[in-house]
């Protein structure tokens, strides 16, 4: 595990990369651009499963060292209040209490596999990379 995440690092942006402030908005603006166009088409599903996935890995990827707790804590949150966001505006549904329950768990269960995966490899690198500092 610790070879691939030094080639990952050994690939990041060189230089001071994004912040946290950074890695959370990159994140939530590519998930929250990725669920609204995927809405609007059908209901959520592959292309919000993908932008999350792209999310966990460009957080890494264009992140500071430091930001990687943030990387992998930050996208289930984004996904939630975007959905929350596309349902009072875009979905039509309100916040009646009866749907928005069904749509929370509806489009959860949709990328379920996309953000466990993601955050699999997020915490993962997240505890290599603390131990990897622990040691300098």
């Amino acid at each position: 595990m610790s070879n691939s995440l030094d080639a990952v690092r050994s690939k990041a942006v060189k230089g001071r990369g994004l912040t946290v402030p950074g890695v959370v908005i990159l994140q939530s603006l590519l998930i929250f651009i990725f669920e609204v166009l995927e809405y609007t088409v059908t209901k959520v599903g592959f292309f919000t499963g993908l932008a999350i996935l792209v999310s966990f890995l460009g957080g890494l990827y264009l992140g500071r060292p430091g930001t990687s707790f943030a990387n992998a804590v930050n996208p289930p949150i984004a996904l939630l209040f975007s959905t929350l966001f596309i349902m009072a505006t875009i979905g039509g549904t309100g916040f009646a209490p009866s749907k928005v329950g069904l749509e929370l768990i509806s489009t959860l269960s949709a990328v379920a596999p996309w953000l466990i995966t993601g955050a699999v490899i997020a915490w993962a690198a997240h505890f290599a990379l603390l131990r990897k500092y622990s040691r300098q």
